[in-house]
């Protein structure tokens, strides 16, 4: 084990019927790894589990760190799970990845043992998973934030269809928050993918009340959204049609709201159009609104969301690989690679959005190669110090070429 941090993953995943199963088809894959590795020894795991497990959760953790003494296991459940190039959907199925870690570099919190003091100055970044319904989450996400040194979250809500929604944090929990921090010498880099474009110009907030949006550009906001979907009140059955599809992109003042290709940028937060007001001339979104934010209103795009991936992906990857003439111009410093990744998409993404199983994940793999990587399908995204929908939150950590 590398006694300064990150050394490398292993990553296997299984379905099967039965949960205990699942996980002895995921051990044997692991340690026939481990094999071709000696020098590994396995401190942390990050366990996704799609929701038909729910009710073994507490068994597989407790099978788990007695297959391996000492593992700190960290994860949760949703609709749907991922792996390098696969993803289970609406199916039983688990994917487990391994880090080989300083124990000193890393610390397990969750809702009975919040970080320590030396951690809340020490850590540099964290993977946080969270119940969809705990109050005030936004709140909670930007107060981890600044506990964090780099104040970056990656990670994102739990999500289920029949199940009461549970995390894993070295324990079964439910509600609230949880998740590992990492110390500044794990390396990682982080991106956010969108997946919708916008249907007009980005306009500034001018008069908001709470999540009503009164005013854009200083006209009423009501108008410009129909001038956008290009129809009118009335009658109002092509305007429902319409507005199923349509969504708000929000950005706060001061940040870039899109990025190249005219595509929403990083700092962008889709939102769900939950009403109109044709009194006001206003607009209802699934957000507090504030003046001086940026507003697009826009529809989810298959091309768009593909596109973006692959940009994405190309943005870490040579990030990450930099080239040799910068290594020899001393521009840079030693070349990396990735040793390992988590992925964590929309639950509205997917095949549903991809145009086929697992199509999602193997643009992933085409983009980045064989890199071990888990993740699951989320009811909500976080990135940064923010939560996101529609997107995906793809980190990648490395080490020394």
């Amino acid at each position: 084990m590398n006694d300064t941090g990150l050394s490398g993953f292993l990553q296997a995943h299984a379905t099967h019927p039965d949960a205990r199963m699942a996980l002895a088809l995921v051990a044997a894959q692991l340690e026939a790894q481990r094999q071709l590795r000696p020098e590994f020894r396995p401190t942390l795991a990050l366990m996704y589990l799609t929701e038909a497990y729910a009710r073994q959760a507490e068994a597989l953790l407790a099978d788990a760190q007695a297959r391996w003494p000492g593992l700190s296991v960290v994860g949760t459940i949703g609709t749907g799970v991922a792996a390098c190039g696969v993803e289970y959907q609406d199916e039983p199925a688990l994917v487990m990845l391994m880090l080989d870690l300083a124990p000193a570099s890393f610390q397990v919190f969750n809702g009975r043992r919040p970080l320590d003091e030396t951690w809340q100055t020490g850590a540099w970044s964290a993977l946080v998973h969270a119940d969809p319904a705990t109050p005030e989450l936004a709140e909670l996400l930007v107060e981890l934030a600044e506990r964090t040194g780099g104040r970056y979250l990656f990670g994102g809500l739990s999500s289920a269809r029949q199940v009461h929604t549970l995390q894993l944090a070295d324990g079964v929990f439910r509600g609230g928050l949880s998740g590992v921090a990492f110390g500044r010498e794990v390396s990682l880099l982080s991106r956010v993918t969108q997946g919708c474009v916008p249907l007009g110009p980005v306009r500034t907030v001018t008069q908001a009340d709470r999540n009503l949006v009164l005013q854009l550009d200083g006209q009423p906001a009501l108008p410009l959204l129909l001038a956008d979907l290009g129809v009118a009140l009335t009658p109002p059955e092509p305007l429902m049609q319409r507005l199923r599809a349509t969504l708000a992109g929000l950005t706060d003042a001061g940040e870039q709201a899109r990025g190249l290709g005219g595509q929403f940028g990083q700092h962008t937060r889709v939102r769900h159009l939950i009403g109109l007001d044709p009194g006001r001339h206003a607009v209802a979104v699934a957000d507090l609104v504030q003046p001086g934010m940026q507003l697009a209103f826009c529809r989810r795009d298959a091309d768009a969301a593909r596109r973006d991936l692959v940009r994405i992906c190309a943005e870490l990857r040579e990030e990450v690989e930099g080239s040799d003439d910068l290594e020899a111009s001393g521009l840079v410093g030693p070349r990396q690679r990735m040793a390992g990744a988590v992925y964590i998409s929309c639950t509205g993404r997917g095949g549903a959005l991809f145009g086929g199983s697992s199509a999602e994940l193997q643009l992933v793999r085409h983009a980045l190669g064989e890199v071990p990587l888990a993740g699951f399908f989320a009811a909500g995204e976080i990135a940064g110090h923010d939560l996101y929908g529609y997107t995906g939150v793809l980190t990648v950590f490395t080490t020394a070429a």
